[in-house]
């Protein structure tokens, strides 16, 4: 299970994700996201309470990370210790900016 909870303002999108990103659960993100994306100058996932990423999960925020790379910039907050653990083995520490 995954819950979005997204809040924007002005070009500012802060996207909260709670749960499990996988197989099942990414297409709801990558949805939510191609809705709420045009006119973001800074896309903020918050993963403070995401408890496991998947690579479909991987892919939506490679993605996300894509399109902001043309309109403004992407930053990704608070992994747990285990979605930190999985974005350094797939080389994704090195894509994303993570704080």
């Amino acid at each position: 299970m995954l819950n979005i909870k997204d809040e924007k303002n002005g070009g500012d999108l802060i996207v909260e994700l709670e749960g499990r990103l996988d197989t099942t659960t990414s297409p709801q993100l990558e949805e939510k996201i191609n809705a709420v994306i045009d006119g973001v100058s800074k896309l903020t996932f918050d993963l403070k309470n995401l408890e496991y990423i998947s690579s479909a999960g991987l892919r939506v925020l490679l993605s996300a990370q894509k399109i902001m790379n043309k309109q403004g910039r992407m930053v990704v907050n608070n992994p747990t210790e285990e979605v930190q653990e999985i974005f350094e083995v797939t080389g994704f520490s090195d894509i994303f900016t993570i704080q």
